[in-house]
């Protein structure tokens, strides 16, 4: 599976980008948590950077995409398994997180997650 994560700011245009029902055949809110709104991802986000203005913070996310190699099925618990380890990995294991399912149209299944990189007292 290749993972490709990036720190980033911008919840509005992150959060517009994983819910684009126009470019994805397959869109699915999978995962949020950790946020005071646990079933709108755009007010998540929003609030996440909410957050971030009390700080010098200019990249308050962390984006990571999971991709199967072509032609491979990765069922649910594998994609569930493998954000959680990289979560530990990265430190962020216990952060606010979204996790957004989709599949585009050319037969892709990227599986993009978002965390909140500022720790939420």
């Amino acid at each position: 599976m290749t993972l490709k994560g990036s720190q980033r700011g911008n919840a509005r245009e992150l959060s517009k980008h994983l819910m684009n029902a126009r470019d994805n055949e397959h869109l699915e809110l999978h995962d949020l948590r950790g946020f005071m709104s646990e079933d709108d991802l755009h007010e998540a986000l929003a609030e996440a950077e909410a957050i971030s203005k009390g700080t010098r913070c200019k990249q308050h996310l962390f984006s990571l995409s999971l991709n199967p190699p072509k032609g491979v099925h990765v069922d649910t618990q594998t994609f569930e398994t493998a954000i959680e380890m990289a979560e530990q990995k990265l430190g962020l294991d216990g952060q606010p997180r979204a996790v957004v399912f989709t599949k585009k149209k050319v037969g892709v299944m990227p599986m993009p997650f978002g965390v909140a990189s500022i720790p939420v007292p």
